[in-house]
């Protein structure tokens, strides 16, 4: 829930800043009659956002034995690497993305192509949107309803925190924001990373070299309960969720995890280094 609720939060308020920037920009020039573009914009971005998940739902629904483990496999696998991607844009562009926004209204108005503004509306939209689906894809397979409540959560709090904002009530350090969340994103991604490897493991596409090279997954308590560090267990359960936990990983799940924080690190490294 943890996982999804930050996935949500973080994704929904890029595209409420985003959208904000814009609608702010219009309004600030008097143009007031584009609203109508931008809501054209956020309607279609959240239509389309929709059908892609419906998609997802009915890819993965068909799927059964090699074939499922494989989907899931690459599923967790392309969302790593597009949330990777996506943390280390955000943490060198976070701070020009409103001067960008603002030059591309201007183009726009100037050679009287208005749908644009829908048009830049919509890939607000439809882009987190579509990032959306694929982060909490292998969540939803995992626990579909605490990624359910997560979802709901994080939209909850993203509207709140528009109010205040909108209001003048709180002013939000962006740079800061994405900094902070970032960090835990990468421990999430880390985790999608070890889930990959260990359904290509599944699927026979990967050999695991070591089947186990730990096990934390004893049998269950007489009272019917798991340990604690148990991937059913309380700990084991929400490790898993939120950074990709194992209690008996294979020897490539292992690998997996390790090499993705050694290469994410160095990267993180040189990247604060030059700012």
């Amino acid at each position: 829930m943890l996982a999804s609720l930050l996935i949500t939060f973080r994704e929904a308020l890029e595209t409420a800043l985003i959208i904000g920037i814009i609608a702010a920009y219009v309004a600030r020039i008097g143009r007031k009659d584009l609203n109508r573009y931008i809501n054209i914009g956020i309607i279609g971005g959240i239509i389309g956002s929709i059908a892609v998940a419906f998609v997802f739902k009915t890819v993965y629904g068909d799927l059964k034995g090699t074939s499922e483990q494989l989907f899931e496999g690459i599923s967790a696998l392309t969302a790593a690497i597009v949330l990777t991607y996506m943390i280390f844009w955000m943490a060198r562009n976070s701070k020009e993305i409103r001067g960008e926004v603002q030059e591309q209204i201007e183009i726009l108005i100037s050679k009287g192509q208005l749908m644009g503004i829908a048009a830049l509306s919509f890939v607000a939209v439809f882009r987190e949107g579509v990032e959306t689906v694929l982060f909490l894809g292998p969540l939803t397979i995992q626990s579909p309803l605490d990624t359910l409540f997560g979802f709901a959560a994080g939209l909850m709090l993203v509207v709140f925190l528009s109010y205040i904002m909108f209001k003048g009530i709180y002013r939000l350090d962006i740079s800061r924001f994405f900094r902070i969340t970032s960090i835990f994103l990468i421990l999430f991604s880390a985790g999608l990373t070890a889930t990959a490897v260990h359904e290509l493991n599944e699927a026979g596409i990967i050999p695991p070299v070591i089947e186990h090279v730990w096990d934390l997954n004893p049998p269950q308590n007489p009272d019917g309960t798991y340990p604690l560090l148990h991937e059913n267990g309380l700990i084991g359960s929400s490790l898993k969720s939120l950074i990709g936990y194992s209690g008996a990983p294979s020897l490539t799940e292992v690998i997996a995890y390790s090499g993705y924080w050694i290469i994410t690190g160095i990267f993180l490294y040189n990247s604060y280094r030059k700012r």
